[in-house]
């Protein structure tokens, strides 16, 4: 196998026995030996073969880099900002080979039209052309990056069809595992086929792209030990979002899981990645699968070379990374049966609201309890958004036949969607077009409405468009409460989109069924979808797809479907600047050299400090800093009309203009901020202490007029949600020094400390309130000692406490007092250039 060595001689030799040790164990075992560090190898393997706590760090350097291009571009406007500011500007360039799959801007402007899909595609071109010119600037610009271009699909879907390798080989020409860090936090959908990898932030990704390892604590290894198997119309989605709900509810934060047990058989690649997938939904660092037999299958079926695949088969089995029936030793084993899953759906606000579908109506009654209205066609509780979107599903073909298939049998019955609703049809890849075309699904899917409307992640990512014509008005006249359904992974209040309250999670054959019925306040169970052409009333049982005919048509997939696609005649006309250095437009309003680059250390303690906003439970990194559409009426709507800008584009577009970001950082207008007395504070907060109420954007600079620091309260789960630097980098902008929550989401800890932004946990898990602060207090914030004890002094007027620095290792505790991770990095990569 030309392998450096056999970690099965290692284990024997270190005493003890590699099947003891989970399989995503094994992997970080195999990197560390690889890296010469032998000692700290078989501390790791040791204490995780007994079941122990690692209660250790390690550097990790993963083989790859991924990246989506909202994430991307301004990682890559980072870098080239830094390029510009070195002496050596080569010495700026990536040590890892980086993939950015360009899949998040296109937005869903046109549906329910045949030439949907064209008109969508133009858009995206003509808006997005600058940015675009900037990432064909840094293919060429910086060595290793690689640029798959729009209309190929979901980065995700790329990712586990094209890119994973599951093992690879080394620059020495040596096999290794192939792992994978991704600047999307659902880079832990490539854990379905036994990759490891999960998100991390921007910031983290520039780290390592340039050389530095990312400093891992190796948290608790729990086994999810699944038993039986799914029973008949339980979908990859219905298992998903049960699990979700569950192993939120075990708290498994931050911690690492891999499932295990004679469960796993029952499923196939795809449903494990869809599993695996929704891990930030779930709160853990990652949901790994090991390889067997079904990554085998999944692989061929997506057309990999047969001498790869036996390659991979030979190097799992020779290292001990191939599943056997033996099951390893956990920290912590959480039980589920399969058998117990039925269907049902998440929602209104969160991926871990399960749902049967019988309570449905009960779910959205608890949002709106009061009488149902109605304005100009559309009602309270009314679907006004129905989406086959996102890469959680559109990788399953099971999950996509069998949404065809209902929509079969609805046509068949003369079924039809309400003219209120907008559907669409954005696969994760052109592989689900071919099959969906070739069983002539395509065409039942689109006599509902449900149009080809773009490769990418749009309506999950709030790339949905405006509502139908003369809805958006009629919501907004009546103040109506309106839901939307898709098949992705978020649904977080203002997310799909911003006259949206109500948002569901569901399989897409359930998108399809809701879409039918036009509205949220039915039971599925027992409620018709509707009357067929005959007068009969027609339930979701009526049309529900035979099982064995989906697996039927299932098999008539072939590997050919899965290859990529020529780039199209648009991007290859897109013109690039050349040379080493970009060439910054000061009047460009997408992409600037950001402010943070040339960041220094700010001074501690932090005295005097004031609280920009008082939050509550389950903020998410969307209510920091809002994805979709930039209303005009917002700061950063009413900077970008000041400079003549008409389209306004989106807010993830404009991520590479810090000035854009800075103006919609804690604008989200489902933002509740307890300065303000709770509720929906439309991005404001109050200025103190003068007490007057006014945009975030301009209290945080009357702030920074009067030099006064400022900090965020926040209660649990901060920051879940996408891994977005800019809820980190967007902060920072505004003066932030410190966020005082109850608990943090993982990545978003990570992106605080690499802003230079001190994430600290209130005494005893306690909220701010319970403390008896109230957010108008004056703030003393000091670090005497705390990267030796982790504890921080605070002072709040007259109550003093003690709160924990959630900093998580030296190296952390190096970039945030350097000023964040561009400052650090720029430090090492030698002497300034004068600006």
């Amino acid at each position: 196998m030309n392998s450096q060595f056999s970690m099965l001689r290692f284990a024997a030799a270190a005493g003890f026995d590699l099947a003891d040790v989970p399989f995503l164990g094994r992997v970080l075992l195999e990197a560390l030996l690889r890296a010469g560090d032998t000692p700290r190898a078989t501390l790791l393997g040791t204490r995780l073969a007994r079941g122990e706590e690692p209660g250790m760090e390690m550097p990790f350097r993963p083989a790859r880099i991924l990246m989506q291009d909202y994430t991307g571009i301004p990682l890559l406007v980072d870098l080239a900002a830094v390029r510009a500011r070195v002496a050596e500007p080569g010495r700026v360039n990536p040590t890892l080979p980086v993939d950015v799959v360009v899949d998040h801007s296109v937005q869903t402007d046109w549906a329910r039209r045949r030439d949907a899909l064209a008109l969508n595609e133009a858009r995206e071109m003509e808006r997005n052309a600058e940015r675009y010119a900037f990432l064909k600037w840094a293919e060429a610009a910086f060595t290793g990056v690689r640029v798959i271009p729009p209309g190929q699909g979901i980065v995700h879907q790329i990712n586990l069809e094209r890119l994973a390798t599951v093992v690879a080989r080394d620059a020495d020409g040596r096999p290794v595992p192939d792992t994978v860090i991704g600047t999307d936090s659902h880079t832990t959908m490539a854990n379905g086929l036994g990759v490891l990898g999960w998100g991390v932030g921007g910031l983290e990704a520039e780290a390592l792209i340039l050389g530095l390892s990312q400093p891992i604590r190796i948290p608790t290894v729990v086994g999810v030990r699944l038993t039986g198997a799914p029973g008949p119309g339980v979908s990859a989605t219905d298992v998903v979002l049960t699990l979700t709900q569950r192993l939120r509810a075990e708290n498994v934060r931050g911690l690492l899981l891999e499932f295990t047990g004679p469960g796993v058989a029952a499923l196939s690649a795809p449903d494990r990645c869809t599993i695996a997938n929704m891990a930030p939904e779930y709160g853990a660092m990652t949901g790994f699968f090991p390889v067997d037999e079904q990554t085998l299958d999944y692989l061929r079926h997506t057309g990999r070379p047969e001498p790869h695949v036996q390659f991979v088969e030979d190097y799992c089995r020779s290292q001990g990374l191939w599943r056997t029936g033996r099951e390893p030793r956990f920290g912590r084993i959480i039980e589920v049966d399969l058998a117990a899953v039925r269907p049902g759906l998440a929602g209104p606000s969160r991926p871990d609201e399960w749902l049967g579908l019988d309570e449905l109506p009960a779910s959205f009654a608890r949002l709106h309890d009061g009488p149902i209205r109605s304005a100009d066609g559309v009602a309270d509780g009314d679907l006004v958004i129905a989406a086959i979107t996102s890469c959680t599903s559109t990788s399953n073909p099971q999950a996509m036949l069998a949404a065809g298939l209902l929509a079969r049998n609805a046509v068949a019955r003369g079924l039809k969607v309400p003219k209120h609703v907008k559907t669409s049809l954005a696969p994760g890849g052109q592989a689900v077009t071919h099959y969906l075309a070739r069983t002539g699904l395509l065409t039942d899917l689109a006599t509902l409405g449900f149009h080809l409307v773009g490769y990418g992640c749009m309506t999950c990512n709030g790339g949905s468009g405006a509502l139908n014509e003369g809805i958006d008005d009629a919501v907004d006249g009546a103040g109506l409460t309106v839901a939307a359904v898709l098949s992705g992974n978020r649904n977080f209040a203002g997310r799909v989109h911003p006259q949206v309250r109500a948002g569901y999670l569901a399989a897409p054959a359930l998108v399809v069924a809701l879409a039918l019925a036009g509205h949220v306040r039915l039971d599925l169970w027992r409620d018709p979808l509707g009357t067929d052409s005959d007068g009969r009333t027609v339930h979701l049982r009526d049309i529900w797809p035979d099982p064995a005919e989906v697996t039927a048509l299932e098999a008539t997939l072939e590997p050919g479907m899965f290859g990529g696609t020529p780039e199209s005649p648009a991007w290859t006309a897109v013109v690039a600047p050349s040379g080493p250095l970009f060439d910054f437009s000061a009047d460009s309003t997408y992409i600037r050299p950001p402010a943070y680059v040339d960041a220094s250390p700010r001074p501690w303690p932090v005295e005097e400090a004031r609280v920009l906003v008082a939050l509550g439970d389950d903020v998410s990194t969307d209510h920091i800093s809002p994805v979709g559409a930039i209303a005009p009426a917002a700061p950063a709507g009413r900077y970008l009309r000041e400079r003549g800008v008409r389209d306004l584009n989106s807010y993830g577009s404009r991520r590479g203009n810090h000035e854009v970001m800075a103006r919609g950082t804690f604008a989200n207008p489902r933002l509740g901020n307890r300065l303000l007395g709770g509720g929906d504070s439309g991005g404001d907060t109050l200025h103190l202490p003068s007490g007057e109420r006014m945009p975030v954007f301009e209290a945080a600079a009357q702030y920074a007029d009067d030099d006064t620091p400022l900090i965020v309260l926040a209660g649990r789960n901060y920051g879940m949600g996408s891994s977005r630097d800019w809820a980190a980098k967007g902060p920072w902008l505004l003066g932030v020094r410190a966020v005082l929550a109850e608990s943090f989401e993982r990545i978003h800890r990570a992106n605080l400390c690499a802003m230079g932004i001190l994430p600290l946990t209130l005494p005893a898990s306690q909220s701010w309130a319970a403390l008896g602060l109230t957010g108008t207090e004056e703030f003393r914030i000091a670090l005497d000692g705390a990267q030796r004890t982790g504890l921080v002094e605070v002072k709040a007027g007259d109550i003093e406490f003690a709160a924990h620095a959630e900093v998580h290792s030296d190296g952390e505790w190096e970039v945030l007092l350097a000023g964040g991770t561009l400052a650090y990095l720029q430090e090492r990569l030698g002497p300034a250039v004068a600006q």
